[in-house]
């Protein structure tokens, strides 16, 4: 199979982040194992879904893990011109179709370029690493990047993220945290405003408590200009609370996002927030005993990246890719989380971000063409006796 039968077979898959993915998971493990390669399961606790990793060649220290995730978004709500499960050439020179481009173009590459792997004399190792849950939390990736910590007597060097980048090596990815924040108050007739507590006009308090916030870091200079915007942001993206004008809301609820930049730190921010939460707890309870606020975790933090641009392995993903830029990003990724387990790493992938999560989502076929090129190249580096 070519690379684009083999991303025509798992665009067939519609696994969405939060389901379970062992339809796909299978194909993949009966595809590595015909090539006679050993496939290992990180599964969850329900069974009804699982990462997989494995090692192509040696059992030597030093070698590359190649990672990505096997799910996509929802298609729900968009408006599609083509098949959204089926891999569509309209011959513009784009495939389209439902992670294409996020991430499965990628995955692609890899499972096109194995047959080459099988054969070649490594003298370091190629590690397939591919997780489920992305697309709600990068929710598999720690403990997959684990696994391949613990599972292999031998210790892979660096990592590989195959996000979509146009093939530019990515270096920087923020932190994101996000959080549901619940206000519960006092209700009553509209007129008493100042005799209750109203859980509303609390919620905004709070949600101006955030804005001010991200101003006062960017006032502090708190900023990273490799990013875009060069800041850690706070957004609150989804608000509902009360049932009627003239009724004091007795409930109101929240969500938000914090994007932080490397030199801030998520659970600073929070902390703060929260002990702001509590004083006003104590203020407002001598009006309302009953007044309360409650934070709740939406999905754990996603760690940030910040591989600086001198090191190996950067340098190792300009040589594949004959790319010799750089560039970061503020979207959520697995990159940080295989970093905090100690490889290497950093983003590189065929296929544009822009083209993500959308309706009539493609890649194009330059884009894989680049992809397996890259991992070509790389199978040639380790075939060498003097790959650092």
């Amino acid at each position: 199979m070519n690379v684009e039968e083999i991303l025509a077979k798992l665009v067939s898959f519609p696994v969405l982040g939060g389901e379970s993915n062992l339809t796909l998971l299978h194909w993949i493990k009966e595809y590595l194992e015909s090539f006679g390669v050993q496939v290992h399961l990180v599964p969850n606790e329900e069974g009804n879904k699982a990462s997989l990793h494995c090692r192509i060649g040696p059992a030597d220290d030093g070698g590359v893990i190649l990672s990505g995730h096997m799910d996509v978004v929802p298609v729900k709500g968009q408006e599609w011109t083509t098949e959204t499960f089926v891999l569509t050439d309209k011959g513009d020179g784009k495939l389209y179709g439902r992670g294409a481009c996020d991430m499965k173009g990628f995955l692609a590459c890899c499972l096109a370029t194995l047959p080459k792997m099988v054969e070649a004399d490594f003298k370091c190792p190629i590690y397939f690493a591919f997780s489920y849950d992305e697309e709600i939390g990068c929710l598999a990736a720690p403990e997959l990047a684990h696994a391949i910590r613990t599972h292999y007597k031998e210790t892979p060097k660096y990592a590989i993220i195959g996000e979509p980048s146009l093939m530019e090596p990515i270096i920087g990815q923020k932190g994101i945290y996000i959080m549901e924040t619940y206000v519960n108050g006092s209700a009553g007739h509209s007129s008493r405003i100042k005799q209750e507590v109203s859980a509303i006009h609390e919620a905004m308090r709070l949600i101006l408590w955030l804005e001010n916030k991200m101003d006062r870091l960017i006032e502090d200079n708190r900023l990273d200009n490799r990013f875009h915007p060069p800041h850690s942001s706070i957004h609150i993206g989804l608000v509902n609370g009360g049932i009627a004008p003239n009724v004091i809301a007795d409930k109101a609820h929240f969500y938000w996002d914090l994007r932080t930049i490397p030199m801030d730190d998520l659970f600073d921010i929070v902390a703060e927030y929260e002990r702001y939460c509590r004083q006003r707890e104590k203020e407002l309870q001598t009006t309302f005993p009953g007044f309360e606020i409650k934070n709740i975790e939406h999905h754990p933090p996603v760690p940030h990246l910040d591989t600086k641009e001198d090191d190996e392995v950067v340098e190792l993903i300009k040589r594949l890719s004959g790319n010799s830029k750089w560039d970061t990003v503020s979207y959520a990724a697995e990159a940080g989380q295989f970093a905090n387990e100690g490889f290497q790493s950093a983003i590189c992938g065929p296929g544009s971000i822009a083209q993500a999560h959308r309706a009539d989502e493609f890649i194009e076929k330059d884009q894989l063409v680049k992809g397996v090129a890259m991992l070509e190249n790389l199978i040639k580096e380790l075939s060498h006796s003097d790959f650092m």
